[in-house]
């Protein structure tokens, strides 16, 4: 019987192996993610609209109020699942990252008792250990886990699919992948790739798991839309910052400022949803932490700088230095943008083309170079007496988190004010830098050498073949700055209720605003995190200054690192120029290739393999001979209907309409960040390439039209606004229709013997006519003159 056990468990184990993909595999899928990246055609415009037609007509039919509330439920279970889950995932990272580093410091101080270089040989080792798990995860199992992953989901969010940023791997790879980067000492953090993480929960509960690994339900795969998807994104995004920062308040306004270009009130209840079951999850775990339970995961690990009490007041003497914080804040956040953009740049296109060996060496080094000046450094700064304060524990005992570390001092009652920030995590290290009550704790030199090797390391750092956040390292950098400023206005003011951690909390907002460019929900994150709402004010005014000068040099970090990548995300507000320009002018030089309704399947395959477009306007002949436009067929829908050849007909003749929607609907359905069906997949013969093929019951049959003279500023707002894919582009129609106000869409649902009313009499005259005649006329446009398609 155990035999047995142990050898279904083997047969498991190499089965799961066997779907892992190998090495040569990994750096194919790299290589190809990379090259696709770089020059856009990797990305996918997403299909937010609901595309009415006979399919999805009688799709609907069929559901019933019973499947109604089905969806309903199933839609708050998911918000649900998804908090606790990204939660989860956050404790895990959290605990690891923080057990990792306190082996790693415990053993270092106890080995530097004896011997300073065995112990500097440990500390460098133990962080090259777990550098080096990240980067093998990433280059050889998950390749789209690299960086942290924001730029992805914010071109999700706004309409764009990269391949691989969803997948099952790609969660994976940042789950432990941040564990290695940020738990090996890098000047990295973990808020980012969270942020990415509950992307990936999300994604995977909206389509029911993954197949690939066999770990799907059929039961809970009715979110097949585009844009029931996104909105599962949206909550898994806004659980991340609120997991990653402890503020599901801020985690809200993130992804409602931040990240997403479409936003409805109903989205919001799932969101603040999702957000309060992440920090209800989360305050339950460290609760259950405090009792000893997490090993050295203490006062450390989720985000939490308490600073409600220090500073208290504060005087008009002040805003002129933290006028001052806020504008260094702009200079030093663009700066680290145009670095980090053109190391990027040169890594992606140079670099990284070597291979994988080559971004494991690179990491490999910086981690070496990270280490060294970490545990260097200190050794070369002379220790400090202890204050005498009440109340404070200087130093603190060897491998534990807080302030006054003992390192390389003579005395007992001494401790290094560098070796407090560098041998700490980067949460303790800024809870050090944060906290009130401990004045003239560093010294002006230690604060500007690390300012200027930690600014360093995170440009040199960020783009590497890891996971990789820059929340909490831009925090590092501000709040260094930030302190050095406050010993400046407590030794000039001479105040004894100023305190220099205050000023650390300013610096940090100030750089984080002069590099991600964010406001508001920056500011309520910061609020959450410190406990302080006395200093919201104080934030606000450097965040103002600091995005403003940091606007006058460049873009934002992700905005910039999304240009990068080739994702054509599209800003909140159209360029200038686009004012004065015309659709017409756009598009004057395009080939608009359409499809009949009813045409040969060689003739759509020679469409296909032609042409790159996504979408094709379908016409037919009316009955005068004239031709019509009738709708938009998808390229992915066209390659489903080639695959399955069940609608393949003999004749050129209208096709039967019903049983469409049990057939194909379902098929229709991308998986999410993948690559889809290519044309070269299809394989057809002879015979099968004369048969016929009705696209009638399948096509888009109200696509969005504009006319030809509309202004590019307000299509590219229709785009934006809406989540559209296509738009056709028609010349000036000759006659109106109807009018539609603001009356006529607020027609009472009780009354079923309402009918529009529209302004034009006419129409409404047709509109009783045809109510007469018990038929419907068919609304006949001019022939189709160009199409816009965001490829």
């Amino acid at each position: 019987m155990l035999s047995n056990h142990l050898q279904n468990g083997i047969e498991t184990a190499k089965l799961v192996w066997s779907r892992l993909p190998s090495s040569e595999d990994g750096a194919a899928a790299e290589v190809e993610f990379a090259n696709r990246s770089n020059d856009g055609v990797g990305s996918e415009s997403l299909d937010y609209e609901v595309i009415e037609n006979h399919a999805y007509r009688e799709q609907q039919a069929q559901r019933g109020t019973l499947w109604v509330s089905y969806y309903v439920v199933l839609r708050w279970l998911f918000s649900l699942l998804i908090g606790i889950g990204t939660a989860l995932a956050a404790v895990f990272i959290n605990l690891a990252v923080e057990n990792f580093s306190g082996w790693k410091y415990a053993a270092t101080f106890s080995i530097i008792q004896h011997s300073y270089f065995a112990g500097f040989l440990v500390f460098i080792l133990f962080n090259l250990g777990l550098v080096l798990s990240s980067v093998f995860i990433v280059t050889k199992f998950a390749p789209a886990a690299a960086g942290s992953g924001i730029p992805e989901i914010k071109g999700y969010l706004n309409g764009v699919d990269t391949p691989g940023i969803l997948l099952f791997r790609t969660l994976i790879g940042k789950i432990f992948g941040s564990i290695g980067s940020v738990g090996g000492g890098l000047a990295l953090g973990k808020e980012g790739p969270l942020v990415h993480t509950g992307a990936c929960i999300a994604s995977l509960l909206g389509q029911g798991g993954t197949k690939k690994y066999h770990l799907s339900s059929k039961w809970v795969r009715i979110f097949e839309s585009d844009r029931d998807r996104r909105d599962l994104v949206t909550c898994g995004c806004a659980a991340g910052v609120a997991a990653a920062f402890r503020a599901p308040v801020g985690g809200v306004l993130f992804e409602f400022y931040e990240v997403t270009s479409w936003w409805r009130s109903q989205l919001m209840w799932r969101v603040f949803f999702t957000s309060a079951v992440v920090a209800v999850v989360v305050r339950s775990a460290m609760n259950w932490c405090k009792s000893g339970k997490c090993g050295h995961f203490g006062s450390g690990g989720f985000i939490i700088w308490d600073i409600s009490g220090g500073q208290e007041d504060y005087s008009f003497q002040e805003f002129l230095p933290m006028a001052i914080i806020g504008v260094i804040g702009g200079l030093l956040g663009a700066l680290f943008n145009q670095l980090t953009l053109y190391i990027t740049s040169w890594r992606r296109n140079s670099l990284h083309k070597k291979g994988n060996r080559v971004k494991i060496l690179e990491v490999c080094i910086i981690s070496l170079v990270t280490s060294a000046i970490s545990f260097g450094l200190p050794l070369l700064r002379r220790c400090s007496q202890c204050p005498d304060s009440e109340g404070i524990e200087c130093p603190r005992p060897p491998g534990t988190d807080g302030n006054f570390v003992n390192f390389h001092c003579t005395k007992d009652r001494e401790y290094n004010d560098l070796a407090t920030i560098f041998f700490n995590t980067q949460d303790d290290a800024i809870r050090n830098l944060f906290s009130a009550k401990t004045f003239h704790e560093y010294s002006a030199q230690s604060l500007v050498i690390f300012l200027v090797m930690f600014y360093s390391l995170a440009v040199v750092t960020f783009g590497t073949a890891v996971p990789a956040g820059q929340f909490v390292p831009g925090i590092m950098i501000g709040s260094t700055y930030g302190r050095l400023v406050g010993m400046f206005v407590v030794k000039f003011y001479q105040k004894l209720n100023v305190e220099e951690g205050t000023y650390a909390l300013l610096g940090a907002a100030s750089f984080l605003g002069g590099s991600m460019r964010m406001t508001v929900s920056l500011c309520v994150i910061m609020v959450e995190i410190t406990n302080n709402l006395q200093l919201l004010p104080l934030i606000m005014l450097v965040l103002l200054i600091s995005k403003s000068v940091g606007d006058f040099f460049n873009k934002g970090l992700y905005e910039e690192q999304a240009q990068l990548k080739g994702i054509p995300l599209l800003e909140s507000r159209p360029k200038l120029y686009m004012r004065n320009m015309t659709v017409r002018e756009v598009c004057k030089n395009q080939k608009v290739v359409s499809i009949a309704r009813i045409a040969k399947v060689g003739e759509i395959i020679s469409v296909l393999r032609s042409t790159k477009h996504n979408g094709f306007p379908v016409v037919d002949q009316g009955y005068n001979g004239e031709t019509h436009v009738i709708g938009l067929i998808l390229r992915s829908h066209l390659l489903v209907l080639l695959q399955s050849k069940l609608d393949f007909q003999n004749n050129p003749f209208p096709c039967e309409m019903r049983g469409i929607s049990n057939r194909h609907l379902s098929d229709f359905v991308k998986p999410i960040s993948s690559k889809g069906m290519s044309i070269e997949e299809i394989h057809l013969s002879e015979d099968e390439m004369e048969l016929y093929l009705d696209l009638a019951p399948f096509l888009n049959p109200c696509p969005y039209i504009v006319p030809e003279d509309m202004s590019l500023a307000k299509v590219y707002n229709l785009f934006r606004q809406l989540g559209l894919r296509h738009i056709f582009v028609v010349p000036r129609p000759s006659r109106v229709m109807g009018l539609i106000t603001r009356k006529d869409l607020l027609v009472e649902e009780s009354d079923s013997s309402a009918t529009v009313e529209l302004q034009s009499t006419s129409v409404r005259d047709q509109h009783q006519d045809r109510r007469a005649n018990g038929r419907h006329t068919h609304l006949e446009h001019p022939l189709l003159d160009s199409l816009l398609v965001q490829e």
